[in-house]
């Protein structure tokens, strides 16, 4: 495996702090935060989570794909390799080397197809490099 990929070995179907996390934030930043990951959540059965730098993360088995944090005005759903996957709509934001993310905020209309389609090639991708 890559060496470069981003692994969480105690990553796990259902993670306690991850609800906790999202429990902690009720408001509509929350409710954005929850709606994306859930997505990412449903992308198969092999799709498992954890907090990592407080941050809900979901992975493919035990290698990070992507994650979501609330701020204080918006909403990150992120990428591990943003990079690396194909972005249709110019959706992706960011300078890192791998990392990109689609920024949401309540006010503005979303891609909601457009974020959809990266979240699959997100998981489409790392499945296939593992």
């Amino acid at each position: 495996m890559d060496k470069s990929l981003f692994t969480f070995p105690n990553a796990s179907r259902i993670n306690p702090a991850v609800e906790e996390w999202f429990d902690a934030r009720p408001g509509i930043l929350g409710s954005i935060a929850r709606k994306w990951f859930d997505v990412m959540r449903s992308q198969g059965d092999d799709v498992r989570e954890i907090l990592h730098d407080h941050h809900p993360t979901a992975c493919v088995g035990e290698v990070a794909f992507g994650y979501v944090n609330a701020y204080s005005s918006h909403v990150n759903v992120s990428f591990f390799r943003g990079t690396e996957i194909d972005d249709p709509a110019g959706l992706l934001e960011g300078t890192g080397k791998y990392m990109r993310h689609v920024k949401l905020r309540p006010d503005r209309d979303l891609d909601v197809a457009g974020l959809e389609t990266l979240i699959r090639s997100a998981y489409a991708d790392m499945k296939e490099r593992i």
